[in-house]
């Protein structure tokens, strides 16, 4: 008998749309049934977490990069019969430290409804592997994505309380993906992860920043479904 489809939600991170994940999904297993959610439904991190699963299919394998491994951990912790598995990208258990609280509010104060062009080059370069710095079309689309999402989502987003949650409660298979070049997110915060979940796994992705899903989408496609057969959760 043949196994059903495998359900996969993709959570975007930060200031991050659906577009996020499209070359993600063209090197995905085609008969995969993928989801793309959005962080815009709710206030707190538990509220956009129970939106998208209001919006899910009954049991499924939660995605989530960097903001959206909050978001994805939150299900888990409030869903674990729903979760098959989980996938985190480019994550962390760390809080905002008092510096990243000030920078944020200092954003907010800086921009307006009527200025908001989306997150500033700087800002985005960061997130990018050295190679990618240059790459104005990348950085535009980044940047463009903010815009869309718009100032107010800007000022949510940007005051999310990131505190973690109770770890304990997820038990399912868990897999967490780390940039090797990542500034954003360094390997200690990836190793932090797998020490609370006892179920993790850590896979290192080598020739990319912190933005995964666009600088590396085929190896990030390739170690998601590597993984989820493993797991008999996926073909790949």
């Amino acid at each position: 008998m043949n196994q059903k489809p495998i359900s996969v939600v993709l959570i975007p991170g930060y200031m991050l749309d659906e577009s996020l994940w499209n070359e993600v999904i063209n090197e995905m297993p085609k008969e995969w049934s993928i989801s793309q959610a959005t962080l815009k439904e709710g206030q707190t991190i538990k509220e956009i977490a129970q939106n998208i699963v209001e919006h899910a299919s009954q049991s499924f394998v939660v995605i989530g990069f960097s903001l959206g491994g909050y978001i994805a951990r939150s299900i888990v912790e409030q869903f674990p019969e729903k979760v098959k598995a989980l996938i985190l990208i480019a994550s962390s258990l760390r809080s905002d430290t008092e510096e990243q609280k000030s920078q944020k509010l200092t954003a907010i104060k800086l921009n307006s409804g009527k200025n908001f062009h989306g997150l500033s080059s700087i800002s985005i370069e960061k997130t990018l592997h050295p190679s990618n710095v240059q790459n104005r079309a990348l950085v535009k689309r980044i940047q463009e994505m903010g815009r869309t999402l718009g100032y107010e989502e800007f000022v949510k987003q940007s005051m999310l309380d990131r505190s973690s949650y109770d770890m304990s409660k997820i038990t399912c298979p868990t897999l967490i993906i780390s940039g090797a070049d990542d500034q954003l997110r360094s390997k200690e915060e990836a190793i932090e992860l797998l020490d609370q979940l006892p179920h993790a796994k850590l896979e290192i992705i080598k020739n990319t920043g912190h933005m995964i899903p666009i600088e590396q989408p085929k190896s990030l496609a390739s170690v998601i479904s590597t993984w989820l057969s493993e797991k008999n959760l996926g073909s790949s």
